[in-house]
This record gives structure tokens, sequence and C-alpha cells, in this order.
């Protein structure tokens, strides 16, 4: 595929440098590029990958809206006008995000992804980041140890988890539902207790949409409230929060209300953190583990 930048001025964007080559290796802002053309670079880039996660150009324009990734500071690595690989920057100050980074399997162990790394860590300073996040999938050991190469340091485990709507509903304690408008569901995930990933913060669910939530009050004097997106088919971004004592009581009754409400609907969660206080519950009610991740950090100084 030949990869010619959309930018005119394309030389002056890129930078030059070296590989295990005499060939060139050029490292290019991704806003030198249509979309096209990073789309097809990443499903190219990523075709063998274990989770390869391919897009559209479409999911890939809505991906950049959510997540809040500035091309400008995204990077691409190109040889002889083909691309090699690209990596991609959120960027949240005093925090950027590392996602999507991909690298052709036939240009692999030459250097081109510590390349692309170190041109977004240089970017995310030169924009004042404090941190630096990224993901790494769990068992790939190439990737995390160029990451702790760099610096990156693990944080938590992360895990993605799929429930099917014919998984059983269990029984809950007795309680009363109110819904939340988008606004209420906001105004709940202000004052929530966990710790957000990337993917869903409160940036990155505005940006998505369809926000919904639901608050359910036991008749014992417990209460909590759930958050989540709901698409025709789809339910995700889930965040759960016992504000009383008895929390898998209300774990439990915000999965029911939840599940009762939208039975044929298909749940896909990312990022859940594997120490939330709400795993047993959502395990209770027929989610299982499709893969985890590990978050890395690299900060300042």
């Amino acid at each position: 595929m030949n990869f010619e930048s959309s930018d005119t001025d394309k030389t002056e964007a890129a930078s030059p440098t070296t590989v295990d080559s005499d060939i060139p290796l050029v490292i290019a802002p991704a806003s030198n590029f249509t979309l096209e053309m990073l789309n097809d670079a990443y499903n190219q880039a990523r075709a063998d990958y274990l989770i390869a996660m391919p897009m559209t150009v479409a999911q890939l324009q809505k991906y950049i809206f959510t997540y809040d990734i500035a091309l400008e500071h995204s990077v691409v690595a190109i040889e002889e006008q083909q691309p090699l690989g690209l990596a991609m920057l959120g960027v949240r100050l005093p925090r950027t995000w590392i996602t999507r980074l991909g690298i052709l399997q036939v240009k692999r162990r030459r250097g081109t992804g510590q390349r692309l790394m170190e041109a977004l860590i240089e970017r995310s300073w030169q924009l004042e980041a404090h941190t630096i996040i990224l993901e790494v999938i769990k068992n790939n050991a190439p990737a995390h140890r160029l990451f702790c190469k760099l610096g990156f340091s693990p944080t938590r485990e992360l895990l993605v988890l799929h429930r099917s709507p014919e998984a059983s509903i269990p029984a809950a304690p007795i309680y009363a539902m109110r819904r939340l408008t988008e606004d209420g569901a906001v105004t709940a995930l202000e004052h929530y207790q966990g710790t957000p990933s990337w993917l869903n913060e409160i940036p990155s669910l505005h940006h998505a949409g369809n926000l919904e939530g639901m608050e359910v009050h036991l008749q014992s004097g417990d209460w909590g409230w759930i958050t989540y997106q709901r698409l025709p088919s789809q339910l995700g971004r889930l965040a759960l929060q016992a504000e009383t004592a008895d929390k898998e009581a209300v774990y439990s009754a915000l999965l029911h209300a939840l599940h009762t409400a939208y039975p044929n609907h298909e749940t896909h969660h990312e990022n859940l953190s594997a120490d939330d206080p709400c795993f047993p519950a959502l395990q209770a009610f027929g989610y299982t583990v499709a893969f985890e991740r590990i978050e890395m950090y690299l900060r300042q100084g």
C-alpha cells in the first residue's frame, strides 16, 4: 500500500531516524494522513496480534473522538513510503494515554515499536504531561518487556468482561428502582469511589453517548447506583457503587434491575479493575472474563 502523506508539508513534519537497515525510518505525525490510510495501516499492523481488534474507518473516527486522540501528536513509522506501524496518543492533561500501537509483522524486531513509543513519550513531556498511561494485554511478553524497558511500571490488572443475554438472572433482595437520566448518571459518576481506566472516565462516557443509570433502594435501607451505556442490542461501560454497608446485596439488586430491564441485551464491559468489589456479583450474574490487560504508568521525574 502506498502510504503517501495527505499533508503537503510532510518533509518538515516528519523526523528521520534509522533502524537496522540502510533505509531511513521516518516518524511522521498521524495528522499527515487520511483516516482511510490510518485505518488500513492499523488493521494490517495488528492482523496477527493475539487480539487484533480490527476497525472500520467509522469506528476509528469514533475512537479518536471518544478517547481524545490527538492525531497531531500520534505517530506513523514509514519506510520508503510504506507504513511499518503506528501508535496513537490520547491527551487529557496532565495525563496522556498511548493506544493502538501496531507494527507490521515483517518489520518487527527492528526497533520500530521502540521508536514509536519514544516519539510519544517525547511528545507527552513536551505537552507538560505528568503521567503517561497505557495498557498491554496480559501475556503479551514482548510488548510488556518493551514498556518496562522504557520505564513504565504496572499499576493494576484490568478485566474485559462479557455476558450473554442467555445467562441466568439470580434472585436479588427486594428493592425499589429509580432510573437516572444522563445528567443524573454523570452526577453519580462524579462521586465514584473507584478509579476508572481511560476508557471509562467521564470524558470518554460523555463522548460515547447513550449514558443511562439506575438507583436501587433496598428494604434494609441500603442503596446504590449503576451507570451504563445502552445501545440497541448491547450494554457496556458499567460502573457500580454501593453507598451503604451491605455491598453484596446492593450489587445484586443493581444487576438484577439492569438485566431484567434489558433481558435481550448482550453486555460487554472493558477494564474493570480485577480487585473491584463488584466482580463476584458480576460473576454470579454470568459475566465471564474474555481477556485481561495490565495497566502501566510512566511518571515524569
